[in-house]
């Protein structure tokens, strides 16, 4: 009898424990839905806010900059940010020639970090370990676009591709002496013009004149 009544009272302990098992296994689930939720929510962006913009502040967008590729002769592009909440995890830095071609900017084939402010370029550099592919002297559209993409979609808090910077690359003439057959094209052009000028050729019939009667006065003297 006694071993009944100890049977009985184990299977009413089990019976007991299983609720209270389930409520914490409720109670977890529910704890982590919330923390989801509550991570979820902190990353959410109101539809409301405006699209995140870059704009460039290095160099002047007001006028074409005209730069030199040289050794030494560094480009600095910088840009601040406005609006952005959802920082990109990184950059895209790159220079569209009016030709069509595409170069990376900066020292990191232009990826850099999506906080980053600014990129020093050295087209130089880039210019001799590329020679397949070398700089054009022309105008470059500069582009920089985050983790959308250059064609990106403008949509609140998020970096919108910025293209708005132009600028032109040149690379300067090797020096040739004077004694190695170095000539002036433009120096010989430019005195032909002169001589032909209507005002040019006045000129020198009025001083020939002159010069004619000053002869005739001396000799009648």
């Amino acid at each position: 009898m006694q071993g009944k009544l100890h049977h009985l009272e184990a299977r009413q302990q089990q019976g007991g424990q299983q609720p209270q098992s389930q409520s914490q296994s409720q109670s977890q689930s529910s704890s982590q839905s919330g923390t989801r939720s509550a991570t979820s929510s902190s990353l959410s962006i109101p539809q409301s806010a405006p699209a995140g913009i870059l704009t460039v502040t290095q160099p002047p967008q007001q006028s074409t900059s005209y730069y030199k590729v040289a050794q030494n002769q560094f480009i600095t592009f910088g840009w601040n940010f406005s609006y952005i909440l959802a920082t990109p995890t990184h950059l895209t830095v790159s220079a569209v020639c009016e030709n069509g071609n595409t170069y990376p900017v900066g020292p990191t084939d232009g990826i850099i970090p999506g906080t980053a402010t600014s990129v020093v370029w050295d087209p130089f550099s880039y210019q001799t370990s590329h020679p397949n592919l070398p700089l054009a002297q022309a105008q470059y559209t500069l582009q920089i676009w985050g983790d959308g993409g250059p064609n990106a979609v403008r949509a609140p808090g998020v970096l919108t591709p910025n293209s708005a910077l132009q600028f032109a690359l040149y690379t300067p003439q090797a020096y040739t002496p004077i004694g190695s057959g170095w000539s002036c094209a433009g120096c010989s052009s430019a005195v032909s013009q002169h001589i032909a000028h209507p005002t040019f050729v006045g000129l020198i019939a009025a001083l020939m004149v002159m010069f004619i009667s000053g002869s005739v006065l001396m000799r009648r003297i």
